[in-house]
């Protein structure tokens, strides 16, 4: 997803500014303490390869303008559940970031409100896993149905900040309402795919688990139980 951009301009960029340093703040937190589990080569590593990952994401695979916004395959359960929370955050920002600088300059004034709208459920997916995956069971063996309730939870995040910040910069219009619905249902594809995404990625890490698990490029919940 990117803001399109002109559906918030003028003062009412000022939000966005507030909601990015404010997503900042939960993201540092979650950051303080990764470090102090892994140490900072574990987590400057992870938070590399999820910028990469990103990146990616974002340029390079298929994505579709769609009502209000776009359409991407962001896999954020994904890097979640390899990467840890905090990479997983930092990695969506700088990731956006780089590729704004270097392909997507007129998406720049939009930067808070797309990095809040991708981060913020990123960190609601940590909140959700850690009440439906019980301590015992490391992210590595999660159901199709635990990773089915992360993506969609992030999904419906995405869709609900894109929403918001159309209707506040746009107004409750029946033809931005009619978008920002179209938008919506374009990420049900999305929501249907990336829990396969998911169980593929972490049956490919549990093939490779003695070589990951030592690399300092896992997320330490990935192999061990809490």
């Amino acid at each position: 997803m990117h803001i399109e951009p002109g559906l918030v301009t003028g003062a009412k960029l000022a939000l966005s500014v507030v909601t990015a340093v404010g997503t900042a703040g939960f993201t540092a937190k979650h950051a303080a303490q990764a470090i102090r589990e892994t140490g900072v080569m574990s987590f400057a590593a992870r938070t590399l390869v999820a910028s990469i990952a990103v990146f990616i994401f974002f340029q390079v695979l298929p994505h579709h303008a769609v009502g209000v916004s776009e359409v991407h395959f962001i896999f954020g359960s994904t890097i979640f559940l390899i990467l840890g929370a905090a990479p997983a955050a930092i990695g969506l920002a700088l990731g956006l970031l780089i590729q704004g600088l270097l392909f997507a300059q007129i998406d720049l004034p939009q930067y808070g409100m797309n990095v809040t709208t991708l981060v913020v459920p990123l960190l609601a997916i940590k909140m959700v896993a850690d009440r439906i995956i019980a301590p015992g069971t490391a992210y590595a063996d999660v159901s199709y149905k635990q990773a089915l309730a992360l993506s969609t939870t992030y999904q419906a995040g995405v869709v609900a900040w894109v929403g918001f910040w159309v209707t506040y910069g746009q107004g409750f219009g029946s033809e931005v309402l009619a978008s920002v619905g179209t938008f919506g249902a374009a990420y049900m594809l999305v929501i249907a795919l990336e829990p396969f995404v998911d169980l593929a990625a972490l049956a490919g890490a549990k093939a490779i688990k003695k070589h990951l698990s030592t690399s300092g490029l896992a997320a330490p919940r990935l192999f061990n139980a809490a």
